[in-house]
């Protein structure tokens, strides 16, 4: 009678550890942290649960068994691609239950710089996206997609507007392009399309003006000024001739314009063409827009970079004045390449 006595003592106590150990393991598993850092992950379509859990450092993880463990319990296809941060003070069945739901965390898409060429806005995106370039280029080129928008392949420049935005790296093109005509439709306000109006001109052909205008020049302190010459000229009839439409023509692949370089025929030379060309040279940012709807007011019809070699222009009101600040430009330039 003893003897079987002891032997539920020992079978309890036996049930009691197992259970304790159970107990524990679940709770070291589900409930106690296990990230001592933050983990950033990039998961690919196709990406597998063993690759997951290579991709996370030990340095970041207490107990990486625990990890293992529960991530060995899903299927590679129940992951979903995204960008995750697993953050300090999760427990490890926090990174399942993430790649499982797709509980992405947003990234920056930053959209700036000189941007003039669909093939290279595409590398951009591409380069912070999941998205490739190919799928970038393509829907800059869908005229039906860019319908929806109200833009063009050849107007779509228009559509871009510089910034970072927040974005899941998953987004489809169509996603960027809802921010992009969200952003487009917060910038023309009442007040802004009267300033439109004021110049004669439609939203997208100040887009138009804004290219040539950021095209001209680094020095946005002189944006309104430049702005303001293409607007008189504009206003007098006179072609805009300006080179960065020249330049356009050729796919930015000129390191200098020649006179042979103006006779060539495009409607985007505004050597050979008067008013406006058929769409923006580039994509205008903020502050070009800015200096067309509010151009500095002054009688000048030309301009030419200064002998001073600084990035600024000298900005002339007669063809006389235009062409002596040209020479003077010219023999800087030579001197320079002189010596």
């Amino acid at each position: 009678m003893k003897i079987w006595k002891l032997l539920i003592l020992f079978a309890v106590l036996a049930g009691v550890v197992a259970a304790g150990a159970v107990g524990g393991r679940w709770y070291g598993d589900n409930k106690k942290p296990n990230f001592t850092g933050n983990a950033d992950l990039y998961v690919y379509p196709g990406t597998t649960v063993a690759e997951v859990i290579a991709s996370i450092s030990d340095s970041v993880v207490s107990r990486p068994r625990s990890l293992r463990r529960v991530m060995r319990a899903i299927p590679d296809s129940a992951i979903k691609p995204g960008h995750y941060v697993i953050e300090k003070g999760k427990p490890s069945v926090y990174v399942p239950r993430m790649l499982r739901a797709g509980w992405q965390t947003p990234v920056n898409l930053t959209l700036s710089g000189m941007m003039r060429q669909k093939g290279a806005i595409a590398r951009k995106i591409s380069r912070q996206m999941m998205i490739d370039s190919v799928t970038v280029a393509a829907a800059l080129e869908d005229k039906d997609l860019l319908a929806s928008y109200g833009f063009t392949p050849q107007d779509v420049f228009s559509l871009i507007m510089p910034d970072t935005y927040q974005v899941y790296w998953t987004d489809s093109m169509k996603e960027i392009l809802d921010k992009q005509k969200a952003a487009y439709d917060a910038f023309w306000t009442a007040d802004n399309l009267r300033l439109a109006s004021a110049q004669g001109l439609s939203p997208k052909e100040i887009s138009i003006v804004a290219s040539i205008v950021k095209s001209e020049s680094n020095y946005e302190p002189e944006y309104p000024s430049i702005a303001g010459v293409y607007l008189n000229r504009l206003r007098q009839g006179m072609k805009l001739q300006a080179d960065p439409t020249v330049a356009f023509c050729f796919g930015y692949t000129l390191n200098r314009i020649l006179y042979k370089h103006l006779e060539f025929d495009s409607p985007y030379n505004t050597y050979l063409y008067a008013g406006l060309p058929p769409g923006p040279i580039c994509v205008p940012d903020r502050a070009s827009l800015e200096a067309v709807l509010n151009p500095d007011r002054h009688g000048y019809l030309f301009f030419c970079a200064s002998a001073a070699m600084d990035g600024t222009h000298k900005f002339a009101a007669t063809l006389a004045e235009h062409s002596r600040n040209a020479r003077e430009f010219q023999r800087a330039l030579d001197l320079r390449v002189s010596n």
